[in-house]
């Protein structure tokens, strides 16, 4: 996930630099949201496991808990 993050801010960099910021910038911005959706369901998922494994929730809850995080995530 950082790399794509690095990867956005570098797009922008780039978009800032050869004029076309207004027409980029946008696309860039919701790249930025994505990744950061992203990033917050990968550390969801590791607290979900972290539950299952530590005991605190039963195998049917880890599964309606991971199944929701795929079906948010766009990224499968």
């Amino acid at each position: 996930m950082k790399k794509i993050a690095a990867v956005c801010v570098l797009l922008g960099f780039l978009a800032l630099l050869s004029g076309c910021a207004y027409a980029v910038g946008g696309a860039l911005g919701a790249g930025g949201t994505a990744t950061g959706y992203e990033v917050h369901l990968d550390n969801e998922r590791d607290r979900v496991e972290k539950l299952y494994k530590d005991g605190k929730i039963d195998k049917r809850e880890y599964e309606i808990r991971v199944d929701q995080i795929r079906r948010d995530s766009a990224i499968q």
